[in-house]
């Protein structure tokens, strides 16, 4: 018998205890021996639930007992689940958590912790709730270079831009609809902002590379900014808006970030739509790969979580289960190096588009306006045209 706790019995943690518990069997099968879990923390009270009897308010219960090997940490933000983890570790206890704020800011810190007392730290669910893709980059990937890492990593926002597409709406009733919806928190500028993308893209592209990066040094643009006008104007040369995080090898190292971007219908990210989430990966030998899946909601993201409880139990003990995160910094290009097409809307015509931009991929024209998709060339080459167009760039777009 494996014995497990969980820190915070909220929509995930519930939710781990669920799969646990629902899928006893399988789990033990897989195994060779059953999981239980002994204590689940949390400071309310919750009369009637499965959960009760196992439930303390005091983490010491967890921290002393010697029974327990697995600690699942879904409290989220960083007070107090870092202590709870850090001692968790130090005391010889795996961990394994959902928690993005966490992993981005204390990553580092924590897997060293575990390294240096024989346990395991695992957060395949911070990053895409139930979608397998930090054990595909740290397991079956490992023969390949990854040259690129790029993804919708928030739902909400998704949610938003989708609802602006298809249903018409603007970007504050599409918000609305998502809180009313639960997709959405009433404060969700982590969300809007890409706050919440920026941490995923640099814990993923941490371990893509084998070199740290982040998440502070990721520039981020959210799609607060983002119009039915442009959603519009995309769609009219086939395209759609989308919150792309994303980041890339080029020359001198490697480039991040986080920015509203026109997906068009050959990219693999084009028909993620609602709150769905998809994390696109190109290996120098396997090429490209899409993972798609529920990036949110209790039993997915639990089944994630649950998945390293699996794993951990299954990796001998004082053994190191696979990671492929680095310590040492990646090498960070400056914005506006990579060279890619940009969606630009004009007011005027095609052909002073045209001699804006120079050559045309994709256009099309309504109401003295021209939306182009331009050739290939660096962000800072596209924001010097831009700049000299003498106020005729409506809104411009990466590609």
């Amino acid at each position: 018998m494996i014995k497990a706790a969980i820190l915070g019995y909220g929509t995930v943690g519930s939710g781990v205890y669920k799969v646990l518990t629902m899928n006893r069997e399988s789990i033990a099968a897989r195994v060779g021996e059953e999981i239980e879990v002994a204590h689940v923390l949390d400071l309310r009270e919750f009369p009637g639930d499965p959960a009760e009897g196992v439930l303390t308010h005091d983490f010491n219960d967890i921290l002393s007992d010697p029974e327990v090997a697995i600690v699942v940490e879904t409290m989220g933000g960083l007070k107090p689940a870092y202590s709870f983890t850090k001692a968790a570790l130090e005391a010889g206890k795996s961990v394994c958590t959902s928690n993005k704020e966490l992993v981005a800011e204390y990553g580092s810190d924590l897997l060293k912790t575990a390294a240096e007392h024989g346990v395991n730290y695992l957060f395949e669910a911070s990053c895409g709730g139930g979608i397998p893709v930090i054990h595909a980059i740290n397991e079956a990937l490992t023969a390949d270079c990854i040259m690129s890492v790029s993804g919708i990593v928030n739902g909400t926002t998704n949610y938003i831009l989708t609802q602006m597409g298809q249903a018409g709406q603007s970007f504050s009733e599409a918000l609305a609809d998502a809180q009313k919806l639960g997709y959405a928190e009433l404060h969700p500028e982590a969300d809007v902002e890409g706050y919440d993308a920026q941490r995923k893209i640099a814990i993923l592209s941490t371990l893509a590379y084998g070199r740290f990066i982040s998440y502070k040094d990721v520039p981020v643009k959210g799609i607060t900014e983002v119009t039915k006008d442009d959603i519009d104007a995309a769609a009219r040369i086939g395209g759609k808006i989308k919150l792309v995080a994303e980041s890339v090898r080029i020359e001198g190292g490697v480039s991040a970030s986080v920015a509203p971007a026109f997906v068009g219908p050959e990219k693999m990210l084009y028909n993620v739509d609602g709150v769905m989430n998809a994390v696109a990966l190109e290996g120098n030998a396997v090429g490209d790969l899409l993972f798609y899946g529920s990036g949110a909601g209790s039993l997915p993201t639990a089944s994630a979580v649950a998945g390293d409880v699996v794993s951990i139990a299954r990796t001998p003990k004082g053994a190191a289960y696979p990671n492929n995160w680095g310590c040492e910094k990646a090498e960070l290009v400056e914005p506006g190096e990579e060279v890619r097409p940009f969606f630009v809307r004009f007011a005027g015509s095609l052909d002073e588009a045209a001699a804006a931009f120079g050559e045309i991929a994709k256009s099309a024209e309504a109401d003295g306006e021209a939306d182009i998709l331009t050739a290939p060339m660096a962000g800072k080459e596209a924001d010097k045209k831009a700049a000299a167009a003498a106020g005729k760039v409506i809104k411009m777009y990466r590609a």
